[in-house]
Protein backbone atom coordinates (compact mmCIF):
# COMPACT_ATOMS: atom_id res chain seq x y z
CA UNK A 1 0.00 0.00 0.00
CA UNK A 2 2.31 2.31 0.79
CA UNK A 3 4.92 1.39 -1.91
CA UNK A 4 2.10 2.40 -4.34
CA UNK A 5 1.25 5.71 -2.61
CA UNK A 6 5.14 6.54 -3.32
CA UNK A 7 4.81 5.66 -7.01
CA UNK A 8 2.48 7.86 -7.64
CA UNK A 9 3.61 10.71 -5.83
CA UNK A 10 6.58 10.96 -7.95
CA UNK A 11 4.84 9.98 -11.19
CA UNK A 12 2.87 13.63 -10.22
CA UNK A 13 5.75 15.31 -9.46
CA UNK A 14 7.71 14.16 -12.99
CA UNK A 15 4.65 15.17 -14.88
CA UNK A 16 4.28 18.63 -13.03
CA UNK A 17 7.86 19.24 -13.88
CA UNK A 18 7.85 18.42 -17.64
CA UNK A 19 4.56 20.84 -18.09
CA UNK A 20 6.67 23.66 -16.16
CA UNK A 21 10.13 23.19 -18.55
CA UNK A 22 8.00 23.08 -21.82
CA UNK A 23 6.04 26.40 -20.32
CA UNK A 24 8.76 27.81 -20.45
CA UNK A 25 10.32 26.90 -23.75
CA UNK A 26 6.88 27.83 -25.65
CA UNK A 27 6.49 31.57 -27.00
CA UNK A 28 4.56 34.43 -25.69
CA UNK A 29 1.16 34.29 -25.75
CA UNK A 30 -0.26 36.97 -28.72
CA UNK A 31 -2.58 39.88 -27.36
CA UNK A 32 -6.33 38.93 -28.32
CA UNK A 33 -7.69 40.86 -31.08
CA UNK A 34 -10.39 43.29 -30.19
CA UNK A 35 -13.62 42.35 -31.32
CA UNK A 36 -14.83 43.01 -34.77
CA UNK A 37 -17.59 45.80 -33.36
CA UNK A 38 -14.60 48.21 -31.83
CA UNK A 39 -12.92 50.72 -34.36
CA UNK A 40 -9.14 49.37 -34.90
CA UNK A 41 -6.85 52.08 -33.23
CA UNK A 42 -4.76 54.18 -36.23
CA UNK A 43 -1.20 54.78 -35.56
CA UNK A 44 0.54 58.26 -36.86
CA UNK A 45 2.06 57.24 -40.18
CA UNK A 46 5.46 58.29 -39.96
CA UNK A 47 7.31 61.01 -42.35
CA UNK A 48 8.89 60.18 -45.61
CA UNK A 49 12.20 59.96 -45.96
CA UNK A 50 13.00 62.40 -49.17
CA UNK A 51 15.63 64.73 -49.67
CA UNK A 52 15.38 68.02 -50.79
CA UNK A 53 16.85 68.97 -53.94
CA UNK A 54 17.22 71.89 -55.74
CA UNK A 55 15.38 71.24 -59.00
CA UNK A 56 16.57 74.21 -61.21
CA UNK A 57 20.20 73.07 -60.86
CA UNK A 58 19.10 69.29 -62.12
CA UNK A 59 19.01 68.36 -65.65
CA UNK A 60 15.93 67.25 -67.56
CA UNK A 61 16.57 63.65 -66.75
CA UNK A 62 17.22 64.03 -63.50
CA UNK A 63 13.82 66.22 -62.68
CA UNK A 64 11.98 63.47 -64.28
CA UNK A 65 13.21 60.90 -62.19
CA UNK A 66 12.71 62.82 -58.69
CA UNK A 67 9.53 64.36 -59.44
CA UNK A 68 7.87 63.05 -63.10
CA UNK A 69 5.56 65.67 -64.78
CA UNK A 70 7.10 68.66 -63.33
CA UNK A 71 8.35 70.90 -66.60
CA UNK A 72 8.67 74.33 -65.09
CA UNK A 73 11.95 74.77 -64.80
CA UNK A 74 12.21 73.76 -68.18
CA UNK A 75 10.00 76.11 -69.79
CA UNK A 76 11.26 78.82 -67.08
CA UNK A 77 14.71 78.18 -68.49
CA UNK A 78 13.17 78.34 -72.39
CA UNK A 79 11.63 81.73 -71.81
CA UNK A 80 14.75 83.21 -69.93
CA UNK A 81 16.04 83.07 -74.07
CA UNK A 82 19.26 81.00 -73.18
CA UNK A 83 21.28 79.40 -75.61
CA UNK A 84 20.95 75.67 -75.36
CA UNK A 85 22.04 72.86 -76.83
CA UNK A 86 21.04 72.04 -80.40
CA UNK A 87 22.65 69.83 -83.30
CA UNK A 88 20.39 72.58 -86.26
CA UNK A 89 23.37 74.88 -87.83
CA UNK A 90 22.83 78.37 -87.37
CA UNK A 91 22.42 81.54 -84.96
CA UNK A 92 20.01 81.41 -82.16
CA UNK A 93 19.26 77.97 -83.24
CA UNK A 94 19.78 76.98 -79.43
CA UNK A 95 17.25 79.81 -78.51
CA UNK A 96 13.82 78.72 -78.77
CA UNK A 97 11.98 81.81 -77.26
CA UNK A 98 13.63 85.12 -76.92
CA UNK A 99 13.95 86.48 -73.82
CA UNK A 100 11.88 89.52 -72.68
CA UNK A 101 11.92 92.35 -74.42
CA UNK A 102 9.72 95.79 -73.67
CA UNK A 103 9.28 98.54 -76.55
CA UNK A 104 8.42 101.81 -76.47
CA UNK A 105 5.03 102.86 -74.89
CA UNK A 106 4.31 99.13 -73.97
CA UNK A 107 3.60 99.13 -70.30
CA UNK A 108 5.36 96.28 -69.27
CA UNK A 109 8.12 93.34 -70.76
CA UNK A 110 7.10 90.52 -72.49
CA UNK A 111 9.11 88.01 -74.85
CA UNK A 112 10.94 89.83 -77.79
CA UNK A 113 8.24 88.27 -80.31
CA UNK A 114 4.81 88.91 -78.32
CA UNK A 115 6.50 92.04 -77.89
CA UNK A 116 6.96 92.92 -81.87
CA UNK A 117 4.05 91.45 -82.50
CA UNK A 118 1.68 93.46 -80.32
CA UNK A 119 3.69 96.41 -81.70
CA UNK A 120 3.27 95.75 -85.04
CA UNK A 121 -0.34 94.73 -84.70
CA UNK A 122 -0.87 97.67 -82.22
CA UNK A 123 0.16 101.28 -82.88
CA UNK A 124 2.42 100.99 -85.63
CA UNK A 125 -0.67 99.87 -87.18
CA UNK A 126 -3.45 101.75 -85.92
CA UNK A 127 -1.63 105.35 -86.18
CA UNK A 128 -0.55 104.55 -89.55
CA UNK A 129 -3.63 103.15 -90.87
CA UNK A 130 -4.83 106.87 -89.56
CA UNK A 131 -2.19 108.76 -90.66
CA UNK A 132 -3.22 107.37 -94.63
CA UNK A 133 -6.39 108.25 -93.66
CA UNK A 134 -6.14 111.58 -92.56
CA UNK A 135 -3.83 112.30 -95.73
CA UNK A 136 -6.15 111.75 -98.29
CA UNK A 137 -9.14 113.47 -95.71
CA UNK A 138 -7.30 116.97 -96.12
CA UNK A 139 -6.09 115.87 -100.24
CA UNK A 140 -10.20 115.64 -100.38
CA UNK A 141 -11.10 118.59 -98.93
CA UNK A 142 -8.63 120.77 -100.59
CA UNK A 143 -9.71 119.20 -103.87
CA UNK A 144 -12.96 120.20 -103.10
CA UNK A 145 -12.81 123.20 -101.94
CA UNK A 146 -10.03 124.65 -103.92
CA UNK A 147 -10.67 122.43 -106.76
CA UNK A 148 -7.90 121.92 -109.63
CA UNK A 149 -5.28 124.65 -109.87
CA UNK A 150 -6.14 125.99 -113.49
CA UNK A 151 -4.39 128.06 -115.71
CA UNK A 152 -4.62 132.18 -115.01
CA UNK A 153 -3.70 132.60 -118.75
CA UNK A 154 -4.60 131.01 -121.68
CA UNK A 155 -1.83 128.97 -123.68
CA UNK A 156 0.66 130.43 -125.76
CA UNK A 157 1.60 127.23 -128.23
CA UNK A 158 4.91 127.52 -127.40
CA UNK A 159 6.12 124.96 -125.00
CA UNK A 160 9.34 124.11 -123.01
CA UNK A 161 11.12 121.18 -122.62
CA UNK A 162 10.62 120.14 -119.16
CA UNK A 163 12.22 116.67 -118.82
CA UNK A 164 13.91 115.08 -120.99
CA UNK A 165 13.21 111.32 -121.93
CA UNK A 166 16.14 109.83 -119.42
CA UNK A 167 14.34 112.12 -116.76
CA UNK A 168 10.67 110.44 -117.75
CA UNK A 169 11.71 106.93 -117.70
CA UNK A 170 13.70 107.38 -114.43
CA UNK A 171 10.76 109.15 -112.99
CA UNK A 172 8.47 106.40 -114.48
CA UNK A 173 10.69 103.14 -112.94
CA UNK A 174 10.40 104.78 -109.14
CA UNK A 175 6.71 105.54 -109.73
CA UNK A 176 5.69 102.18 -110.96
CA UNK A 177 7.90 100.22 -108.75
CA UNK A 178 7.06 102.65 -105.69
CA UNK A 179 3.25 102.06 -106.53
CA UNK A 180 3.92 98.13 -106.64
CA UNK A 181 5.59 98.36 -103.65
CA UNK A 182 3.31 100.81 -101.17
CA UNK A 183 0.21 98.33 -103.17
CA UNK A 184 1.89 95.36 -101.87
CA UNK A 185 3.13 96.10 -98.33
CA UNK A 186 -0.65 98.10 -97.48
CA UNK A 187 -2.01 94.58 -98.58
CA UNK A 188 0.20 92.75 -96.11
CA UNK A 189 0.05 95.26 -93.18
CA UNK A 190 -4.04 95.96 -93.86
CA UNK A 191 -5.01 92.52 -95.26
CA UNK A 192 -6.02 90.50 -92.79
CA UNK A 193 -8.27 93.70 -91.17
CA UNK A 194 -9.93 94.80 -94.52
CA UNK A 195 -9.82 91.96 -97.22
CA UNK A 196 -9.10 88.71 -95.44
CA UNK A 197 -13.24 89.09 -93.80
CA UNK A 198 -14.33 89.34 -97.51
CA UNK A 199 -11.62 87.00 -99.50
CA UNK A 200 -11.32 84.44 -96.84
CA UNK A 201 -8.61 82.92 -95.41
CA UNK A 202 -8.03 81.00 -98.17
CA UNK A 203 -7.68 83.91 -100.98
CA UNK A 204 -6.13 86.18 -98.85
CA UNK A 205 -2.87 83.78 -98.00
CA UNK A 206 -2.44 83.29 -101.48
CA UNK A 207 -3.01 86.89 -102.34
CA UNK A 208 -0.59 87.66 -99.37
CA UNK A 209 1.86 85.27 -100.71
CA UNK A 210 1.80 86.93 -104.16
CA UNK A 211 2.66 90.53 -102.73
CA UNK A 212 5.59 89.10 -100.39
CA UNK A 213 7.22 87.84 -103.14
CA UNK A 214 6.51 91.09 -105.49
CA UNK A 215 7.61 93.20 -102.29
CA UNK A 216 10.58 91.09 -102.13
CA UNK A 217 11.72 91.21 -106.24
CA UNK A 218 10.64 94.68 -107.22
CA UNK A 219 12.56 96.21 -103.97
CA UNK A 220 15.66 96.40 -105.10
CA UNK A 221 14.63 97.33 -108.47
CA UNK A 222 13.11 100.29 -106.54
CA UNK A 223 15.95 100.95 -104.82
CA UNK A 224 18.41 101.11 -108.04
CA UNK A 225 15.95 103.25 -109.56
CA UNK A 226 15.75 105.72 -106.76
CA UNK A 227 19.95 106.01 -107.20
CA UNK A 228 19.74 107.06 -110.59
CA UNK A 229 16.77 109.25 -110.03
CA UNK A 230 18.93 111.12 -107.46
CA UNK A 231 21.90 111.38 -110.18
CA UNK A 232 19.76 113.04 -112.53
CA UNK A 233 17.66 115.60 -110.13
CA UNK A 234 19.97 116.22 -107.84
CA UNK A 235 21.53 119.54 -109.18
CA UNK A 236 18.26 121.27 -109.53
CA UNK A 237 17.38 120.57 -106.39
CA UNK A 238 19.47 122.10 -104.03
CA UNK A 239 17.98 125.16 -101.72
CA UNK A 240 18.13 128.58 -103.07
CA UNK A 241 16.83 131.83 -102.40
CA UNK A 242 12.97 132.05 -102.24
CA UNK A 243 12.23 128.73 -100.96
CA UNK A 244 11.59 129.81 -97.50
CA UNK A 245 8.72 132.30 -98.81
CA UNK A 246 7.25 129.46 -101.20
CA UNK A 247 7.08 127.40 -97.80
CA UNK A 248 5.75 129.75 -95.77
CA UNK A 249 2.84 130.90 -98.44
CA UNK A 250 2.43 127.45 -99.28
CA UNK A 251 2.94 127.88 -103.11
CA UNK A 252 0.48 130.95 -102.84
CA UNK A 253 -2.29 129.16 -100.98
CA UNK A 254 -1.94 131.38 -98.04
CA UNK A 255 -2.06 135.39 -99.14
CA UNK A 256 -2.89 136.40 -102.97
CA UNK A 257 0.57 137.44 -103.66
CA UNK A 258 2.73 135.43 -106.71
CA UNK A 259 5.28 133.16 -105.75
CA UNK A 260 8.20 132.53 -107.97
CA UNK A 261 9.83 129.42 -107.74
CA UNK A 262 12.77 127.83 -110.00
CA UNK A 263 12.30 124.52 -112.24
CA UNK A 264 11.60 123.05 -108.87
CA UNK A 265 9.73 124.69 -106.24
CA UNK A 266 10.43 124.09 -102.17
CA UNK A 267 7.59 121.66 -102.14
CA UNK A 268 9.14 119.34 -105.03
CA UNK A 269 12.11 119.75 -102.95
CA UNK A 270 11.24 118.84 -99.51
CA UNK A 271 9.19 115.62 -101.39
CA UNK A 272 12.97 114.78 -102.99
CA UNK A 273 15.34 114.99 -100.24
CA UNK A 274 12.85 114.39 -97.41
CA UNK A 275 10.87 111.61 -98.80
CA UNK A 276 13.01 110.25 -102.13
CA UNK A 277 16.53 110.58 -100.56
CA UNK A 278 16.04 110.59 -96.56
CA UNK A 279 12.69 108.12 -96.46
CA UNK A 280 13.65 106.20 -99.62
CA UNK A 281 17.26 105.29 -97.99
CA UNK A 282 15.93 104.06 -95.12
CA UNK A 283 13.16 101.93 -96.64
CA UNK A 284 15.81 100.26 -98.64
CA UNK A 285 18.56 100.04 -96.21
CA UNK A 286 16.15 98.22 -93.95
CA UNK A 287 14.58 96.20 -96.72
CA UNK A 288 17.72 94.97 -97.94
CA UNK A 289 18.13 93.75 -94.05
CA UNK A 290 14.61 92.22 -94.22
CA UNK A 291 15.88 90.06 -97.49
CA UNK A 292 19.05 89.24 -96.07
CA UNK A 293 21.26 90.93 -98.57
CA UNK A 294 23.17 93.12 -96.06
CA UNK A 295 26.79 91.30 -95.67
CA UNK A 296 28.16 91.24 -92.25
CA UNK A 297 24.78 91.14 -90.61
CA UNK A 298 24.13 88.37 -87.97
CA UNK A 299 20.34 87.72 -88.79
CA UNK A 300 19.17 87.00 -85.18
CA UNK A 301 15.18 87.78 -84.58
CA UNK A 302 15.99 90.76 -82.98
CA UNK A 303 18.07 92.31 -85.89
CA UNK A 304 15.03 91.36 -87.81
CA UNK A 305 12.49 92.32 -85.74
CA UNK A 306 13.76 95.96 -85.47
CA UNK A 307 14.32 96.65 -89.29
CA UNK A 308 10.85 95.19 -89.72
CA UNK A 309 9.61 98.24 -87.54
CA UNK A 310 12.03 100.58 -88.87
CA UNK A 311 10.86 99.78 -92.29
CA UNK A 312 7.10 99.70 -91.63
CA UNK A 313 7.44 103.34 -90.18
CA UNK A 314 9.62 104.92 -92.90
CA UNK A 315 7.27 102.87 -95.62
CA UNK A 316 3.93 104.96 -93.81
CA UNK A 317 5.70 108.20 -93.95
CA UNK A 318 6.83 107.71 -97.47
CA UNK A 319 3.18 106.77 -98.67
CA UNK A 320 1.65 109.52 -96.66
CA UNK A 321 3.67 112.01 -98.58
CA UNK A 322 3.87 110.39 -101.91
CA UNK A 323 -0.07 110.93 -101.94
CA UNK A 324 0.28 114.95 -102.16
CA UNK A 325 3.10 114.25 -105.12
CA UNK A 326 0.07 112.27 -106.85
CA UNK A 327 -1.94 114.54 -106.17
CA UNK A 328 -0.65 117.42 -107.37
CA UNK A 329 0.89 115.60 -109.92
CA UNK A 330 -2.08 114.35 -111.61
CA UNK A 331 -5.66 116.09 -110.83
CA UNK A 332 -4.47 118.50 -108.41
CA UNK A 333 -2.59 120.92 -111.07
CA UNK A 334 -3.44 121.27 -114.49
CA UNK A 335 -0.63 120.49 -116.91
CA UNK A 336 1.77 118.77 -114.63
CA UNK A 337 0.70 115.20 -115.33
CA UNK A 338 1.02 116.26 -119.25
CA UNK A 339 4.98 117.53 -118.40
CA UNK A 340 5.81 114.06 -116.90
CA UNK A 341 3.65 112.23 -119.80
CA UNK A 342 5.26 113.88 -122.88
CA UNK A 343 7.97 116.04 -121.51
CA UNK A 344 6.80 119.31 -122.51
CA UNK A 345 4.85 122.43 -120.87
CA UNK A 346 3.11 125.59 -122.09
CA UNK A 347 5.09 129.01 -121.73
CA UNK A 348 1.97 130.13 -119.71
CA UNK A 349 2.11 127.21 -117.19
CA UNK A 350 6.38 127.73 -116.84
CA UNK A 351 5.64 131.48 -116.33
CA UNK A 352 2.97 130.63 -113.99
CA UNK A 353 3.88 128.11 -111.55
CA UNK A 354 7.64 128.03 -112.18
CA UNK A 355 8.66 131.64 -113.50
CA UNK A 356 11.98 132.26 -112.30
CA UNK A 357 13.07 128.85 -114.53
CA UNK A 358 10.86 130.57 -117.13
CA UNK A 359 13.17 133.65 -116.92
CA UNK A 360 16.48 131.70 -117.47
CA UNK A 361 14.95 129.99 -120.47
CA UNK A 362 13.66 132.91 -122.17
CA UNK A 363 17.27 134.31 -121.70
CA UNK A 364 18.69 131.63 -123.06
CA UNK A 365 20.43 130.80 -120.00
CA UNK A 366 18.78 127.34 -120.39
CA UNK A 367 17.81 125.76 -123.37
CA UNK A 368 14.32 125.79 -124.47
CA UNK A 369 14.97 122.02 -125.73
CA UNK A 370 17.73 120.44 -124.34
CA UNK A 371 17.25 116.59 -126.41
CA UNK A 372 19.23 117.16 -129.63
CA UNK A 373 16.58 116.04 -132.21
CA UNK A 374 18.60 113.01 -134.69
CA UNK A 375 19.33 114.50 -138.27
CA UNK A 376 16.62 113.51 -140.73
CA UNK A 377 19.17 111.07 -142.31
CA UNK A 378 20.30 109.28 -139.24
CA UNK A 379 16.85 107.63 -139.37
CA UNK A 380 16.40 104.12 -140.54
CA UNK A 381 14.52 104.74 -144.32
CA UNK A 382 10.80 102.97 -144.05
CA UNK A 383 10.92 99.82 -146.83
CA UNK A 384 8.70 100.63 -150.01
CA UNK A 385 5.99 99.08 -150.02
CA UNK A 386 5.84 96.18 -153.05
Amino acid sequence: MNKWITALTLSTMLSAGIAIAQDAKAPAAQPVPPPASAPAATAPSAAPNVESVDILKQNQAERTRDQPGNNAPTWRIVKEGTNNYSSLPGAEMGVLIQPKAQFLGQDRAVTAGEAWRQYRNGPLTTFGGWLLVLAIVVLAIIYFVKGQVKLKEGRTGRLIERFTSLERISHWTVAITFLALAVSGLILLFGKYILMPVFGHTLFGWLAYACKNIHNFVGPLFSLSLIVMFVIYVKDNFPQRGDGKWLVRMGGMVGKEHVSAGRFNAGEKLWFWGGVVLLGLIVSASGFVLNMLVPGILYTRGTMQIANIIHLIAAVLFVAMSFGHIYLGTIGMEGAYAAMRTGYVDDTWAKEHHELWYRQVESGEIPRVRTQERPADALPARPSKA
